[in-house]
């Protein structure tokens, strides 16, 4: 079936009248199939969909929104495109309920750097559309939430935060800042930093897969 992204699904082995959603969310110039590796080890009652970013970036990787160079070689973020692909995402989640027996409230989001980016700005702008955010090695960006995201209700949302303390990508320093911004919304969370760079490291995925396991 031809849905707004492209994707990869692994359907669950334990079938419930609706099951819960895992939704992955790579990484600038990756694409679907680096987060699903993790699919056969992730829990077996779930509808696990790895979801490709819309803008591609040759040869073989795609990103959720451009990153752009200035003269002095300084980077910034494409924020119009990342609400595009915010909502973008939005109406994929929709997409995915009329198609598969998805329990809709159980969607769950996993995203690495700029899909944990996109993670937070979904889960914060649509705070009734998702349950649990694992946000991996990325960082809260309020240019790309929708206005207004403070007053809305976030007491049913959980997130996991993590870091690789020497993350060369985005310095630790920004995630640093996470919890205090879940703080003040009162969102329950977890915050964890693992000594790796830009990546998952082993304990990581033990720590966040049992996270999602908890009720």
């Amino acid at each position: 079936m031809s849905l707004s992204l492209e994707y990869l699904i692994k359907e669950p082995k334990v079938i419930l009248d609706k099951n819960p959603l895992l939704l992955l969310l790579h990484g600038y110039g990756s694409n679907e199939e680096d987060l699903f590796s993790f699919a056969s080890e992730l829990p077996e009652n779930y509808y696990i969909i790895s979801a490709r970013a819309p803008y591609p970036l040759p040869p073989y990787g795609n990103a959720w929104y451009a990153i752009d160079f200035d003269a002095n070689m300084n980077k910034f973020s494409n924020d119009e495109q990342a609400i595009e692909s915010r909502d973008l995402i939005v109406s994929f989640i929709d997409e995915l309920l009329e198609n598969y027996p998805i329990d809709s409230k159980n969607i769950n989001l996993i995203g690495f750097s700029q899909g944990a980016i996109l993670s937070y700005a979904v889960a914060l702008s649509y705070p009734a559309k998702i349950n649990k955010v694992v946000a991996l090695s990325g960082y809260f960006n309020p240019n790309i939430i929708k206005e207004g995201y403070e007053n809305n209700d976030h007491s049913e949302l959980k997130f996991f935060v993590s870091h690789g303390s020497v993350d060369q990508v985005i310095p630790i320093e920004w995630a640093r800042k996470n919890p205090e911004v879940l703080k003040l919304l009162n969102i329950k969370h977890e915050y964890h930093e693992y000594n790796v760079g830009h990546g998952v490291a082993p304990q990581n995925f033990f720590d966040f897969k049992r996270f999602i396991i908890e009720e």
